[in-house]
């Protein structure tokens, strides 16, 4: 039996299928999907007739769970939605919350927030630019990212207890206290990171092979991003100078100066180098906010251990690695949101792509679909 006749949206997509094209199942276990994503692409010689992404196989009802729970309890489930940048939906939850119940943050865990968060937003983008290699070809240079992410792990390990799903702020702060071994660390890092930069250029940006396959490749035009919602360095890739930082700005990101790296060609190659270039950025921050790191508490001990927000309704943005997340609490006065609602940036990121590939070479289809920076479990929430 033909595989397009065994499921829903197998059949449903076939009902278009023309009599010269054949239709190709990419996933749910495919390696340039990155996770449990399935796409349906109807293929005429190597060229994309039309494609479709099929979500739901990592579908846990995270917004459910958020309603039955109390509001500690939904700490970890923001951890556990986008696995690279976890402490961004950290900050999205309790700044929620926080806003719901009036609940005022200490200046120095503004700040460690901050830190944290920025550290964080690097270690997503250098596990992006190996992999995002390697889907292209390229062995070697996930090595040299794995070998600085390490090390980002293990500054982020002190203060949080993990290595990935973090779990770190609290309703008025953070868990703990960063301490001096953490900031000598983290300036380390921050010197270091900067030669590593400069090698990464030299030895894939310019690289002739990496160029011919990113370049003039995967163009998202503004009207497509706008049209999608799309958001992050997926955006600003295409020209649109938008980050949440600077928008609408949260924390204290508004007392550092820093710059929004902005593309304009839209490309694969325009959504490389804004992720590179915000590296750098980050790094500024992370070093200002150490240079002016009051001192103080990390948490606010007038902070409810018990909480129950008055009956109302709050909404927290803040920027991701992969674009602006979102998070609505609704709360009716008892132990348990009355409502959670979760706003991922890679979902409106993703849908873009059924338009943006019609007519797109298949090898290009994986060089743009890596170019989107994905975490699946973001999107199946």
């Amino acid at each position: 039996m033909e595989f397009w006749k065994e499921d829903f949206y197998s059949r449903k997509f076939a009902e278009k299928k023309r009599d010269d094209t054949i239709i190709v199942n990419m996933g749910p276990q495919h390696p340039a999907t990155h996770g449990v994503l399935r796409v349906l692409v109807e293929l005429y010689g190597e060229y994309i007739v039309r494609s479709e992404c099929v979500l739901g196989y990592l579908h846990r009802m995270q917004e459910k769970m958020g309603e039955v729970k109390t509001y500690p309890q939904f700490y970890p489930n923001t951890g556990r939605l986008d696995y690279a940048h976890a402490l961004a939906w950290n900050w999205a939850y309790v700044g929620a919350v926080e806003r719901l119940a009036g609940i005022e943050v200490p200046e120095r865990a503004e700040y460690i927030r901050v830190i944290t968060t920025e550290l964080n937003r690097i270690a997503s983008h250098l596990l992006w630019w190996g992999v995002y290699l390697l889907d292209l070809g390229a062995f070697t240079p996930v090595m040299y990212a794995f070998e600085d992410r390490e090390i980002l792990l293990d500054i982020l390990q002190r203060v949080t207890g993990s290595r990935l799903t973090y779990t770190y702020f609290r309703f008025g702060g953070v868990f703990q206290d960063i301490d001096s071994k953490f900031i000598e660390q983290t300036k380390n890092f921050c010197k270091r990171m900067r030669s590593r930069l400069n090698l990464y250029r030299d030895f894939v940006t310019e690289n002739i092979i990496f160029r011919k396959r990113v370049e003039g490749v995967g163009v998202f035009s503004k009207d497509l991003i706008t049209k999608y919602g799309a958001t992050g360095p997926v955006a600003r890739g295409s020209g649109i100078n938008y980050d949440v930082r600077k928008a609408e700005p949260y924390g204290v990101y508004d007392r550092f100066d820093f710059e929004i790296p902005v593309e304009e060609s839209g490309d694969c190659l325009a959504r490389y180098t804004v992720r590179m270039r915000e590296i750098e950025q980050s790094l500024n921050i992370i070093e200002q906010a150490i240079e002016g790191l009051p001192e103080g508490d990390f948490r606010n001990k007038k902070a409810p251990k018990i909480l129950k927000p008055p009956p109302g309704e709050a909404y927290f943005s803040v920027e991701s690695a992969r674009g602006k997340v979102g998070i609505y609490v609704v709360s009716d006065g008892g132990l348990n949101p009355y409502r959670v609602k979760l706003r991922s940036p890679t979902y409106s990121n993703l849908s873009l792509l059924n338009e943006a590939s019609e007519g797109m070479l298949l090898a290009d289809y994986v060089a743009t679909l890596g170019s989107l920076d994905l975490v699946i479990p973001e999107i199946d929430k």
